[in-house]
């Protein structure tokens, strides 16, 4: 599954999760992997016969979405600025490009609360029109170095693909000792995962130790041979995990024909600016402790190029009555363009699931992160987070 960051409130309105100390669990967890290294170094992780293994190349298939422990890594690197740095595309076509990418990726945001089943189908689908288009533009050279940074990305999961168990020529006994790694990497961090905002705060440090946990297992217990043919399959190495840019085009809003004022936009038209686009329903009381902060985002930072955009999106009978949404909307002294979401087309194409949340979309429309929740939570400073992201995306 696509693994989605949650900044901001775990109390947020009207989806609040809580838990107590997750240590003890996260302390398990750690106990397992300080144990798998100690099994890599007695040996006992399985013995491999050094056999010569033939000079061939990797040519890797689409990522079938049944292997669900293999994670989705090609979208991510073909929107990210790096990336697209490695496939050498041109400034003259990134418009083109990026047109492209939006129309693929459009239901991305939506993917992350679907099954992870139907989840993994969509994005297979999208990422093979995505090879389809990339070989189109810059010929099977970009491809190549497309499919290199996917499987850099995925790590030692990437030994589970078909294609590469057979270009390394890996035995049955290798395999099944990567399975049950893997397995049990899932099954702990799911735990962690479970533990509510306490779980949340930790898993991203947990999923990199657990990646790194399993990049070791899987270097020690390859052949020599194997290890020098999979150095070489994936080409010249890059830092994936620092890529900044790997979330989708923003989706293009909808108009429903109700603005504040009459002010309608697009964010099509925004390009070249950075944009903080808010979600929020005027009867919300999280909501209302950010209405300051949008305010003062509005004032202050405008003048930079960054510009700020409400959309209400009503749950109660009340907030869907226009005419009280855009006197909510005045009375909180909001003077930035707010769309009234009158029908949550809005919320449906960004796959939002919380009031409020504000996104953060770069001046070429890429969406860089998002916050749920009150912003400020308990004497959190996210406001001051999101301004510092917004103001080195101005000068990216």
């Amino acid at each position: 599954m696509i693994s989605w960051p949650h900044r901001g409130s775990p109390d947020a309105h009207r989806n609040t999760e809580r838990s107590g100390n997750g240590d003890p669990v996260l302390r398990r967890h750690l106990r397992w992997m300080a144990l798998a290294g100690a099994t890599l170094a007695t040996g006992e992780l399985g013995a491999s016969t050094e056999r010569p293994v033939p000079a061939r190349t990797l040519r890797p298939k689409d990522l079938s979405p049944g292997l669900v422990r293999v994670p989705q890594t090609l979208l991510a690197m073909v929107h990210s600025e790096e990336g697209q740095k490695e496939l050498g595309i041109p400034s003259e076509i990134e418009p083109a490009f990026d047109q492209f990418l939006r129309k693929v990726s459009a239901p991305w945001m939506r993917w992350r609360n679907q099954p992870s089943t139907e989840q993994r189908e969509a994005i297979a689908k999208a990422e093979t029109a995505v090879v389809s288009e990339l070989r189109r533009r810059m010929g099977g050279v970009a491809v190549s170095r497309l499919r290199q940074l996917e499987l850099q990305a995925q790590g030692a999961r990437a030994f589970l693909r078909p294609d590469v168990a057979e270009f390394l020529d890996l035995n049955p006994e290798q395999t099944t000792k990567l399975q049950t790694l893997f397995e049990n990497s899932d099954r702990s961090l799911m735990q962690v995962g479970s533990l509510g905002s306490a779980g949340r705060t930790r898993y991203a440090a947990a999923l990199s130790r657990f990646r790194q946990a399993e990049q070791t297992a899987s270097d020690r217990w390859l052949t020599t041979e194997q290890r020098s043919l999979w150095r070489e399959a994936l080409g010249e190495l890059r830092e994936t995990t620092a890529f900044q840019r790997v979330y989708p085009m923003a989706p293009e809003l909808v108009d429903s024909g109700v603005w504040l004022d009459e002010r309608a936009i697009r964010l099509s038209e925004l390009r070249g600016s950075v944009v903080l686009l808010h979600f929020y329903a005027f009867q919300c009381h999280n909501c209302h402790a950010n209405f300051a902060i949008y305010n003062r985002w509005h004032r202050t930072l405008r003048d930079k190029g960054i510009v700020v955009v409400g959309i209400q999106t009503p749950e109660t009978e009340e907030e869907r009555d226009t005419g009280k949404v855009l006197t909510a909307a005045r009375k909180a002294g909001f003077e930035f363009p707010v769309l009234v979401d009158t029908k949550s087309a809005n919320w449906e194409a960004w796959g939002t699931t919380m009031w409020p949340t504000v996104y953060v979309i770069d001046r070429r429309g890429y969406v860089r992160n998002w916050w749920m929740g009150e912003l400020n939570w308990k004497g959190a400073t996210n406001d001051r987070s999101v301004e510092q992201l917004a103001e080195r995306l101005l000068l990216a």
